[in-house]
């Protein structure tokens, strides 16, 4: 079930022929990528995620990381915020999570910490408990508040909060915008079905090069 599909050698190349097979131009939108539109969301890169000693442990979460940190500086750079999810559940809160996974990641866990080789800072982080990052959180006030229009989504894991955030994010009015070579998660199987739905009417699929150049 699990896969190191993207390694450091293939990252770039797989990318670009997902970006092919299942991208669709920026023209859709009403307005191409503008960083000063932007915010950069950085879903769950929790050691949680990244450690091989987990049982959640994600084989291609690391190499994602260089782009990230190149992203992350890229809006820091623009004056754009940088917002990073952390998960933390309690039992309360977990809702149908508790049911459907055999752990929950609680605040105690010893691997809950966002990885410190992305170099987030704590005013960046924002505490979520659901796969979608704005349920009963202050992540679509924070993006209001900043004149956020356009959201570039990426880290872990790509089919599930990644996934489900960038729905959430479409349906309040946000242009999404998801990083093919950004996000990773259990195999390129989820990969791939994740990149192929959203690209049909949710997210345009881009890569951090492409953000940066744009």
């Amino acid at each position: 079930m699990k896969e190191a599909y993207f390694q450091p050698d293939s990252l770039q190349l797989l990318s670009r022929q997902w970006l092919e097979r299942y991208g669709r131009p920026n023209k859709i939108l009403r307005q191409p990528f503008k960083i000063q539109d932007a915010c950069l969301l950085i879903l769950d890169m929790q050691r949680y995620f990244l450690d091989e000693e987990s049982h959640a442990w994600v084989p291609s979460g690391k190499t994602i990381i260089p782009g990230l940190i190149k992203a992350a500086r890229y809006f820091r750079n623009s004056k754009r915020p940088v917002i990073a999810t952390q998960h933390i559940n309690t039992p309360e809160n977990a809702g149908m999570m508790g049911s459907w996974w055999s752990e929950l990641i609680l605040e105690d866990h010893p691997l809950v910490d966002i990885d410190p080789d992305l170099e987030i800072q704590p005013r960046e982080i924002l505490q979520k408990y659901q796969y979608d990052a704005f349920i009963d959180s202050n992540l679509e006030s924070r993006l209001g508040e900043q004149g956020v229009k356009q959201v570039v989504i990426g880290g872990v894991m790509t089919h599930l909060c990644c996934e489900t955030t960038a729905r959430s994010a479409f349906g309040r009015g946000f242009e999404v915008f998801f990083l093919v070579d950004g996000t990773a998660t259990y195999n390129q199987d989820y990969h791939q079905s994740t990149l192929l739905n959203l690209a049909h009417g949710v997210a345009v699929l881009t890569t951090v090069d492409q953000i940066i150049k744009e």
